[in-house]
């Protein structure tokens, strides 16, 4: 036997033995003893799926010192759940409306009787929310059940009515329900009312084998049955029970799958509103009509439905669904609105997939910016691409000062910002069409294309493609090719971080000197010298910041770095963004000839062919692929620089 075969057999064999370890069975008496040890072992569902999600612990985000985090959020005190956070970016708010209702309907008050309802638009993650929660289920530590119960019941249902109150507080938990038909049945007939001989055991949430998760697909309303949600009575039975008889039934709707966890109810209101009574019947009154002449089920169950927002406007347009509607929580799930959330939700998608081709700089940026451009409705404060950029936390900086446009200003005079726009989904499909043109490399000129090639070719109202193809064709391209200039120019400077951070020194020196009043100390010749105005003009010029407005400037510039430092930050020359913008576009003003014409030359002089071939090994260094640089830099000579 080989090692690897070895540790194929050893994986196999811990597998088996901690799920064995998992396994119990025993007397309802010795149940008994297990819930007195641990109260939590008879918990209700909504309870189940809080502890889980509180479990995987939490994060303030208000505990930061990032500037950015704090552009966002504020002062809010959102939370990073961790059970979310590795799949799902950029809707901390949804995912705090989810926990928040978990956490009310734990404590089991009026949301523990009332459907969670997701709404939004296609492709925002709403599926994949509640295949978290599942997938959460089932690693579950398994339930206690009733041995042979069909919907998997709680084993305290065994215990009469007038004993309760005593058992409650002998066991410290909440006793809630009645035993199913068929458990009454055996209760009765095999074990002749003694329930404390009742077998229990152990079983572990399953999708695949119905235990504890029930879905629910959207049915057509000509053609439904409720058997869906309740079971049906197996008539092949009936030859040999009455029909009043328990055993005739299968209860495997499902509610009774569903049972001690969740039931997901997909595209929810494409079901007839009547068919949607029985889901307000199980969350509300804990219970569903068993099929036939049986009474009823008890169920203890999280529901859970989704679809999207048409659906939804449609269904409360109808006033005769009111009852329904004050039974529902909603929560919104928009398409997330922050650039580098939306970048990570790709490349989780591409690690997921056999995607191998190269990525190159600012590909999924390019693509990631058209979905978020799309999301956004227009605003009297800034331009589109502004927005997106205070959304994704940056500061802006104008003529030399931050731009002070907060998010929550913005957001105020939204209506449906994040209901609408291109979904995940089309941005995917606009990388597998750009991987189809060159397998092995994607770029963003390769990407802006498809994604335009769609817009014409997909059916959707002519105002919205304009809208689509302006965003592509005129603001994108502008914003690739300010792109492309700072990584073609940075490639010709020579230790690029370096300089940048020897310019930003250099400033901070004269203007200290320049606000205090004092000289400047040359460490090299042992001179005071004056603060040399030239050169922090040749800086500040670069931001508009011209004439009286320069002292000022100057200013805050040491006032704000004085007081990183005194919170002990490290100083680099990012630190404060208007500087920084200042002192790219310096490095930049200084190599943009070179770069243009060495660039754009299609004879070259052995000096520019070494400055070219320099500049190509700094991209290909930086993340280009040699099957992209080529293209980039032809793309860059024809449009870029125009002479």
């Amino acid at each position: 036997m080989t090692a690897k075969t070895t540790n194929f057999a050893q994986l196999i064999q811990k597998d088996r033995q901690k799920r064995e370890k998992e396994n119990w069975q025993g007397s309802f008496l010795e149940y008994l003893e297990v819930v007195k040890k641990d109260p939590s072992a008879a918990m209700f569902a909504h309870k189940r799926i809080h502890n889980m999600i509180e479990d995987a612990g939490t994060k303030n985000l208000t505990d930061t010192d990032d500037p950015r985090t704090k552009r966002i959020f504020g002062d809010e005190p959102y939370t990073v759940f961790n059970f979310f956070k590795d799949e799902f970016f950029g809707v901390e708010h949804t995912i705090a409306k989810i926990a928040r209702y978990f956490l009310s309907a734990s404590m089991q008050g009026e949301e523990s009787r009332q459907v969670l309802y997701l709404m939004g638009p296609v492709g925002a993650g709403k599926s994949s929310l509640v295949d978290k929660l599942t997938r959460g289920l089932e690693q579950c530590p398994p339930i206690y059940t009733i041995e042979g119960c069909p919907v998997h019941e709680e084993p305290l249902h065994l215990l009469p009515r007038h004993l309760r109150p005593e058992f409650e507080k002998m066991l410290n938990v909440r006793i809630e329900g009645d035993l199913c038909p068929i458990c009454r049945y055996r209760l009765k007939n095999e074990f002749n009312g003694k329930y404390e001989d009742m077998p229990v055991k152990t079983s572990h949430f399953s999708k695949r084998n119905q235990v504890g998760i029930g879905v629910v697909p959207p049915v057509d309303p000509n053609n439904q049955d409720t058997s869906v949600l309740i079971g049906s009575e197996d008539i092949s039975k009936l030859d040999r029970y009455s029909e009043g008889d328990p055993r005739v039934l299968e209860l495997n709707g499902a509610f009774n799958v569903g049972n001690r966890g969740m039931v997901e109810f997909i595209e929810v209101f494409k079901n007839d509103p009547e068919y949607l009574h029985a889901m307000i019947t199980a969350t509300q009154e804990k219970f569903v009509p068993a099929p036939g002449r049986h009474g009823t089920v008890y169920v203890d169950s999280v529901i859970i439905a989704h679809s999207n927002e048409a659906e939804w406007n449609k269904f409360k347009a109808d006033h005769t669904n009111e009852a329904i509607m004050d039974r529902i929580v909603v929560v919104k799930v928009p398409y997330n609105m922050r650039l580098s959330e939306e970048i990570k939700i790709y490349e989780k998608l591409l690690k997921k997939s056999d995607f191998t081709a190269h990525v190159c700089p600012h590909t999924l940026e390019i693509a990631a910016m058209f979905a978020i451009l799309s999301r956004l409705e227009q605003t009297s404060k800034c331009d589109l691409m502004t927005k997106l950029r205070i959304y994704n936390g940056e500061e802006i900086v104008e003529k030399g000062r931050t731009k002070k446009i907060t998010i929550d200003e913005l957001r105020a005079d939204t209506k449906r910002e994040g209901m609408f726009g291109v979904s995940t989904r089309f941005i995917m499909k606009a990388l597998d069409n750009a991987i189809a043109q060159n397998p092995r490399s994607i770029n963003p000129i390769t990407v802006r294309e498809a994604l335009i090639s769609m817009v014409q070719e997909t059916d959707m109202a002519d105002d919205v493609k304009a809208h689509y193809l302006e965003l592509l064709q005129d603001i994108l391209h502008k914003e690739y090719l300010s792109m492309l200039e700072r990584d073609i120019t940075s490639a010709f400077v020579y230790s690029y971080k370096e300089q940048a951070e020897a310019l930003f020194n250099n400033y901070l020196d004269h203007a200290e000197a320049f606000v205090n009043k004092t000289k400047v100390h040359d460490t090299n010749t042992k001179e005071e010298l004056e603060p040399d105005e030239t050169f922090l003009k040749s800086i500040e010029e670069q931001i508009a910041i011209v004439g009286s407005s320069a002292a000022g400037f100057r200013q805050e510039v040491i006032a704000y770095l004085w007081g990183s430092t005194r919170r002990g930050d490290k100083i680099s020359y990012t630190s404060y963004e208007p500087l920084k913008a200042a002192i790219e576009k310096k490095l930049m003003h200084s190599v943009r000839d070179i770069s243009r014409i060495v660039t754009k030359s299609r004879t070259r002089d052995k000096e520019q062919s070494e400055k070219y071939d320099a500049m190509v090994q700094n991209m290909l260094n930086n993340g280009y692929s040699e099957d992209s640089v080529d293209m980039i830099l032809k793309y860059a000579a024809n449009n870029l620089w125009k002479d």
